[in-house]
């Protein structure tokens, strides 16, 4: 029953912590419930099979966090107009089956090395595993320690040097250090170890604070220009609305709520994540022939050095079959094509320019290890008004130049923006500030849209850059370069947002080395697999 206890505190303090209802400073020692009862079992306990007690309760641990943190998953509907169980059941169970897997490594490693190599271990795994998720194609890093400040800016500042991988790190080492704070007190019940171990703890928390309130209340980074920027919501129904109204109706809704908006001088106009055409897409073979995208450049005729940044869903086809990329399928007519979610920015008498999302939500916009699976699954994969096959994307970033002024958009397109070496990606092409393009209704009222909100505040931090998104149904926003939300829209309301965004020139520390402590640990947990190896070796031949 004691084990028990102690990985549902666990998982209440990891759960209670998270965006954006949560008291983020449990996080500094949610984790230490969980490091007790895996060090009772192992030690102490008469048990015979601990490693599957061990992996049972850390599973029930991790499932919980993920179901209260990631449950509004379940707001996704399905065609037919029900809630999605299988959206939400599939990521919060391997997603817990993920960190189990991860805290399993952590016990039988220990065990063979000891709790001092052990926890070393446990923070170096725990940092891969979270670098991993970040990149392969079953990627969800939602709840990557590091997320967890997302609503207190003012306490991470620092992130512009080592980012929310930073975070994490800084997490998983106070808790580690939590920990065995305690089993000294436990083992020799010495009151002066006590006192100095938890001084350390505080100093160890309380640093990084203070050096970011010093940078927070010092940030005098000077902006090279600044842009008027017009946000647009339509608060569109991603379910019905979308792909029953005209794409014309859509479009000319959206260009009245610009012009309805618009007062003096606007330099960017602004939409969110596929907001035309409506149902369908348009051929990027013929972007200089679409009705829609000649409607915006009219529409742009009537406001002088205004540029057009919007969502679109775009394809295009293959005339040369040796020529079609890895992402392509074959239509019922034989021709092959790609499907997009894209980004756009429109200038009269200019092509259209156009990124396509390079981070594909799994099961949506992308059929993980499709090679590997679709033999095996067919086209059994997450239906939530997305894709059947796989998107394509474009392996790298760019970013939209002004020909009117000193501008350059970083066209980040929804999932994208919970990735901050990936967006970073996009300050090195030379973007100034940071254009999110999302749509944030599929979950209804719940706290994904708020998350996915609070997120975007990290990443204004690790860039200093200042964000302008634009969300279909809400939270449209302004975040300066500190990660403040200077304005918002509510969720639900047709309208626009209007911000002046500052443009900024400089290159943080996190943007010219990314993931690095994320890369070190990399070679730490190589260099301790490796010495476990050797040593073994060793050992059986001295046997």
């Amino acid at each position: 029953m004691k084990y028990i206890v102690l990985s549902l505190i666990s998982a209440m303090l990891l759960s209670i912590s998270w965006p954006t209802y949560g008291i983020p400073f449990f996080i500094f020692v949610a984790l230490v419930p969980l490091l007790m009862m895996e060090h009772d079992i192992s030690k102490f306990s008469g048990i015979k099979n601990k490693g599957s007690l061990v992996f049972g309760l850390s599973y029930i641990c991790f499932l919980i966090w993920n179901i209260v943190t990631t449950g509004w998953l379940y707001g996704s509907k399905n065609p037919d107009g029900t809630h999605s169980l299988f959206a939400v059941a599939v990521p919060v169970i391997l997603n817990s089956l993920f960190y189990s897997f991860i805290f399993q490594l952590y016990h039988w490693y220990k065990n063979a090395q000891g709790t001092y190599w052990g926890l070393t271990f446990f923070v170096a795994i725990w940092m891969c595993f979270e670098k991993f998720h970040l990149s392969w194609e079953l990627t969800w890093p939602w709840l990557n320690l590091g997320n967890v400040f997302a609503d207190y800016p003012k306490i991470i500042q620092w992130y512009d040097t080592l980012g929310a991988t930073g975070g994490s790190f800084w997490i998983l080492l106070i808790n580690v250090y939590a920990f065995y704070t305690l089993r000294i007190w436990e083992a020799g019940r010495k009151r002066k170890s006590l006192i100095i171990n938890s001084a350390v703890l505080v100093i160890g928390i309380a640093v990084p604070m203070l050096i970011s309130l010093v940078k927070y209340n010092n940030f005098d980074e000077k902006p090279i220009e600044s842009v008027n920027v017009l946000m647009l919501q339509p608060e569109l129904d991603p379910y019905t609305e979308k792909y029953s109204k005209d794409s014309l109706t859509i479009l000319n809704d959206l260009l009245t709520l610009a012009e309805t908006n618009s007062k003096g001088q606007i330099d960017y106009y602004i939409g969110p994540e596929t907001s035309i055409p409506g149902f369908g897409s348009i051929s990027e073979n013929g972007f200089e022939q679409s009705m829609l995208l000649n409607t915006v450049k009219g529409f742009l005729a009537q406001h002088p050095k205004s540029v057009f940044a919007t969502g679109i869903s775009s394809h295009r086809f293959y005339t040369d079959e040796n020529e079609k990329s890895e992402t392509a399928y074959q239509t019922s007519q034989g021709m092959y094509v790609d499907s997009y979610n894209s980004a756009v920015q429109i200038i009269p008498n200019q092509k259209v320019e156009v990124y396509h999302k390079g981070k594909l939500v799994p099961g949506v916009e992308i059929f993980p290890y499709i090679n590997v699976l679709k033999p095996l699954l067919g086209d059994a994969m997450l239906n939530l008004g997305g894709t059947t096959a796989s998107l394509g994307i474009d392996k790298e970033r760019i970013a939209f130049t002004n020909p009117y002024n000193p501008g350059k958009l970083a066209p980040i397109i929804c999932y994208e923006s919970i990735y901050g070496e990936f967006v970073t990606d996009y300050v090195k092409k030379g973007a100034n500030f940071l254009a999110i393009m999302t749509n944030d209704s599929w979950w209804g009222v719940t706290q994904g849209h708020q998350q996915l909100m609070a997120y975007a505040r990290l990443r204004a931090i690790e860039t200093r850059r200042e964000i302008a998104r634009s969300a279909n149904s809400g939270i449209s926003a302004h975040i300066n370069a500190r990660g403040d939300v200077l304005a918002d829209t509510l969720y639900g309301d047709k309208t626009t947002l209007f911000a002046k965004i500052n443009l900024y020139d400089g290159m943080t520390f996190y943007s010219r080395a990314g993931d690095l402590l994320s890369r070190i640990s990399v070679f730490v947990l190589g260099f301790l697999v490796f010495y476990t190896l050797i040593k073994k070796f060793q050992n059986r031949k001295k046997g």
